[in-house]
């Protein structure tokens, strides 16, 4: 109780003043929502004030995130994003935000691996013998819809390896899984820990991760690298961000204690749960993460020639 006094005592000398909203911009239930609702009641233990969760969805995330760009950079409105907002600039021919300009970043939280896995009809059993498939006959792949990481993920795997597929894009991934385990589909990039029970059941066969190293929740599986794909690598980040112009003493003292709460035991295993790992770091090192992947990102749309308009 001395250590949580003493912390809302220096959040409180240090700008942070409440309550704080935290934007979700997707719907309840999702990774993002809930990084969210996990944070909330250890920022307000630290701070020693209201932390409250809204979630503001639509437009792939385009509407809660213009409202986290436009609020007051006052320390009460926080933004939690996914990389998603990082491609959606350009996608859409209109985005009422800039990734790097409209905000002030905080600190990046966790990172997710991904999986490029295939349903168990599908005779592939590595990921060069499915792009020599597609290759022969383009094969048609799900997504939880247009512009998501899963999707762009897949267009990335395509042009690295040269082949042609069908995009079919779902409203979220519970109706795109369902289809790949029903054969409608031919494959899907999914969450390392979504894929993990669907393989042991039977419903489908991971080919290839997209992380640089191999995923220790599937260690038997080879990276896109390993595979013969380098360059294809994708995968999920969530973090948080403030309005541009937030003072640096607020972004440090939020960014410390998320650090804070990044470290604790229990927290690792929270996240272990959902398949994410840990982060951390500088906002410097945070704000170099959402530049560089808003431009490898641009560079892969146009590549490919998507849009989600």
């Amino acid at each position: 109780m001395a250590l949580a006094a003493a912390g809302a005592r220096a959040a409180r000398a240090q700008g942070v003043e409440g309550p704080t909203t935290i934007l979700v911009p997707f719907t309840p239930g999702t990774g993002v929502d809930i990084l969210a609702r996990l944070i909330a009641p250890f920022l307000q233990a630290r701070f020693g004030q209201p932390f409250v969760v809204e979630n503001r969805p639509g437009a792939s995330g385009n509407i809660g995130t213009q409202a986290a760009a436009r609020a007051a950079p006052d320390g009460r409105t926080l933004l939690l994003q996914a990389n998603t907002f990082v491609m959606n600039p350009s996608l859409f021919r209109q985005v009422p935000y800039d990734p790097v300009g409209s905000f002030a970043p905080i600190i990046r939280l966790t990172r997710g691996d991904l999986v490029l896995a295939v349903h168990p009809g599908v005779s592939a059993t590595d990921a060069r013998s499915f792009a020599a498939l597609a290759r022969a006959s383009a094969l048609n792949y799900a997504s939880p819809g247009n512009g998501t990481p899963q999707h762009l993920g897949m267009e990335l795997f395509r042009l690295v390896a040269g082949i042609p597929m069908n995009h079919v894009p779902y409203r979220g991934s519970a109706p795109a899984i369902q289809d790949l385990i029903a054969g409608r589909v031919a494959a899907m990039v999914l969450p390392v820990h979504t894929a993990i029970p669907l393989a042991a059941a039977g419903h489908i066969r991971p080919l290839s991760v997209g992380s640089p190293q191999r995923s220790a929740a599937v260690p038997d599986v080879p990276t896109m690298a390993e595979a013969g794909f380098p360059g294809a690598e994708v995968d999920l980040w969530y973090g948080v961000l403030g309005p541009a112009g937030l003072p640096d003493s607020t972004r440090e003292a939020f960014r410390a204690a998320l650090d804070e709460w990044l470290r604790l035991p229990a927290t690792g295993e929270q996240l272990q749960a959902q398949g994410m790992n840990t982060v951390g770091g500088s906002s410097e090192d945070f704000a170099s993460v959402i530049a560089a992947d808003r431009d490898r990102w641009a560079s892969v749309i146009r590549r490919a020639g998507l849009s989600a308009d």
